[in-house]
């Protein structure tokens, strides 16, 4: 990269300033305010027509409530899917009321299809039905240009944070809007052999919507490998195109980018995965309290020792998290890092450790994992920092590994209902394994979670499983 002047000191935020000045990425603003949007929308239309109800009588118009209101949740399926409460609407006023109007439109015409066809339009009032249209398309035009004053006041006008992180180099001009700081003010390096880094830089990377890099052309493949495994929106800066897996060219401030990532699932699939992950885990958790309980008591009278077994694993975003497990090994036969895989007759496993990891139920405690956040019920599976293929660590064998991170790690995956489960041998085991992440990644769909979820239980007890 060019070198140019360089950028004032006071013009690079401090890593501490970092963290105080960002907190968290937008995601959840942008999240409260269609939550709030479609309150608005809501109590809006209710509040019109209720209103009709009550005047229209008075000026000898009978007004039909119930087939009113038939409009609303057709109107609220359609301004979903076209984008009616999206980032777009949410950050332009005009955009937000052209999509709002559109689906309200196709809304009321779409009932008056309904009534048409059921043959009851006759019973409708005509004079009714369209008072009652014009004034809702009144009222939704009059509250989303409100709501767009109240979005531009309480984000400052930006819905989206964005930071840039320079490594040894020097840029043209400061970006305007955009935090700034120096990889090593943050003693943050691009290095893939290196776990804790890939943490650090996942911990700082959630706290923003969009991260690029500035770096030399040379380190330009370890900052993507970074950035694709971060659960990310990425990019790097360039003045020439590199081999870097690009998904896209983009701009910024007067650059030329090169877009590296982009997270794998939007707010509305993160949403459907999360309601998958409670409406199975809570019930299935009350369900199985008894045999936790018996578990927890068989493992209490075989060995001493704690019930539960924790260990640091690589979750989304390439940030660690503690998983939980019923231990099933001696206490001080235990494995911190997972650098010794379980084989068929490890001395270090109990009696009643044998059992409950041939059947699976040491893994049950990770329902709690789903609770907190740090797991899904389905994903790549974590794991430990010390896991070897072979005689070489996972990242070894292949960098692309930390890509694998980009979404939650789950209690099972494609992986393990494709029989890719126990230890890792050879190389070929672990490429198996990460073929079968990266598809799952790339063709999430929330049924084939539930497909997945399914094909589970014929694979519970496995030849793997010691």
């Amino acid at each position: 990269m060019t070198v140019h002047k360089a950028l004032p000191e006071a013009e690079i935020k401090s890593p501490r300033s970092l963290v105080l000045a960002s907190t968290m990425s937008k995601a959840s603003l942008r999240a409260m305010f269609r939550i709030e949007l479609v309150l608005i929308d809501v109590l809006m239309f209710a509040a019109v027509m209720l209103f009709l109800k009550e005047v229209a009588p008075r000026v000898g118009i009978h007004f039909d409530l119930a087939t009113a209101f038939a409009v609303l949740p057709i109107y609220i399926v359609l301004a979903f899917n076209w984008g009616a409460y999206s980032a777009p609407a949410l950050e332009r006023t005009i955009e937000s009321i052209r999509r709002s109007l559109t689906a309200l439109v196709i809304a009321q015409i779409s009932v008056v299809a309904i009534l048409f066809f059921i043959k009851t339009a006759d019973d409708t009032s005509r004079l009714s039905f369209g008072v009652s249209a014009l004034s809702i398309v009144g009222a939704f035009t009059l509250s989303r240009a409100a709501f767009g004053l109240r979005v531009r006041r309480r984000s400052g006008g930006r819905l989206w944070n964005e930071l840039l992180m320079i490594d040894g180099v020097l840029l043209k001009r400061m970006p305007r809007n955009t935090q700034v700081v120096r990889t090593s003010q943050l003693q943050l390096e691009p290095d893939l052999h290196n776990p804790d880094m890939l943490h650090r830089f996942g911990l700082i990377a959630q706290q923003f919507d969009r991260v690029l890099i500035a770096s030399a052309p040379e380190r330009h493949g370890e900052w993507a490998i970074m950035l694709k495994g971060a659960d990310v929106d990425g990019e790097i800066i360039i003045e020439q195109s590199n081999k870097l897996g690009a998904i896209g060219l983009s701009h910024f401030d007067g650059y030329d980018t090169l877009q590296i990532s982009r997270k794998p699932l939007n707010l509305r699939a993160r949403f459907q995965k999360r309601a998958l992950d409670l409406a199975v885990a809570i019930p299935l958790l009350i369900a199985l309290l008894p045999l936790l309980a018996v578990v927890a008591l068989a493992i209490k009278l075989d060995s001493r020792g704690p019930v539960l077994f924790k260990q640091a694993r690589v979750g989304r975003g390439n940030r660690l998290f503690q998983i939980l497990k019923f231990r099933s090994m001696c206490v001080e036969q235990l494995d911190a890092t997972g650098a010794r895989s379980a084989s068929r007759d490890d001395d270090r496993v109990t009696r009643v450790g044998r059992f409950i990891r041939a059947t699976s139920l040491d893994e049950l405690p990770q329902l709690f994992n789903v609770l907190l956040g740090d797991m899904s019920l389905v994903g790549p599976r974590p794991h430990a920092l010390g896991s070897l293929a072979g005689e070489r660590k996972f990242w070894e064998v292949d960098r692309t590994y930390w890509q694998r991170h980009q979404l939650k790690p789950g209690i099972t995956g494609l992986a393990q209902i494709r029989g890719f489960r126990g230890a890792t041998h050879e190389p070929s085991d672990l490429t198996s394994r990460l073929q079968a992440d990266m598809e799952y990644i790339q063709g999430w769909d929330i049924w084939r979670d539930v497909s997945i979820l399914m094909n589970t239980f014929r694979v519970i007890v496995h030849r793997n499983a010691y």
